[in-house]
């Protein structure tokens, strides 16, 4: 026989109110998904998937706004105070973040002998130590709840390297030790910690390369075909997912075969 316990809803402010998120959590509705960087390309389309799912989902911006339908905030993820802001936001609205994807990332690609040490590290600190900064940000009510996903988003570029990207390539590379050290470290708390290696995807920055070098690439790649966005996020929210449980500190490519064997 089933018991039927009542329950009222107190709302925010009344002391020992249940966070609503939480008790949203607690009946299997939604779960609080951060994506950094998700106003725009890959990150947008993981963002949209999440929503699709249920998912309570915020994105990080650093001034465009939100995009429709979807919760924003604005995060510069080489500060940490906006950092902690940010995560502050999120966790208002929709509880402590279960899911962080770490998505957030600049370019600034040149040769390496014409290369500035701030072009250098500029891009190193947003996408490598960014990613550092919210996954710690993250952590903390992870380890209280026990649980916990964090993705991130690197490249084929990093398993591969490019002429004229060592910053971006070292940032990519760095997340692969970055995750797998949290995989080790968290793990025994339920915490996964994984990467996504996409190579090229259609988006507006593919768009923008010539016809000739688009046909360089493709001759590369065995499927012979740029990634939909919708891909890349399909694999995002499947290692979010109860079938991904048991798996950690991967790195899964996809790439279309560009980078196998690294």
């Amino acid at each position: 026989m089933w018991t039927i316990v009542p329950f009222a809803w107190c709302g925010p402010g009344v002391p020992g109110a249940p966070n609503r998120a939480a008790v949203d959590n607690l009946l299997g509705v939604s779960r609080s998904v951060l994506v950094t960087g998700g106003n725009r390309g890959i990150g947008l389309a993981i963002a949209r998937a999440f929503a699709e799912q249920g998912d309570q989902v915020a994105v990080t911006h650093r001034g465009s706004g939100a995009p429709d339908g979807l919760f924003g905030v604005h995060c510069d993820v080489t500060d940490p105070d906006s950092v902690d802001t940010a995560f502050t936001e999120v966790e208002g609205a929709h509880g402590p973040v279960q899911v962080l994807v770490s998505n957030a990332g600049i370019t600034d690609d040149t040769l390496l002998m014409r290369m500035s040490d701030d072009q250098f590290t500029k891009v190193v600190d947003a996408n490598l130590s960014g990613a550092y900064r919210v996954a710690k940000r993250a952590a903390r009510g992870m380890l209280r709840a026990r649980a916990g996903r964090m993705i991130f988003v690197s490249s084929v570029v990093g398993m591969l390297g490019s002429a004229g990207q060592v910053n971006y390539a070292a940032s990519k590379a760095g997340l692969v030790g970055l995750a797998r050290s949290i995989a080790r470290e968290l793990g025994s708390r339920s915490i996964t910690a994984n990467v996504v290696a996409p190579g090229f995807v259609e988006t507006d920055m593919t768009a923008q390369l010539g016809e000739k070098r688009q046909q360089e690439i493709l001759a590369n790649i065995p499927l012979t075909r740029f990634a939909s966005p919708a891909e890349i996020a399909e694999v995002v929210t499947w290692l979010a997912s109860d079938s991904a449980g048991y798996i950690t500190g991967a790195v899964i490519p996809v790439d279309g075969g560009l980078g196998m064997g690294h």
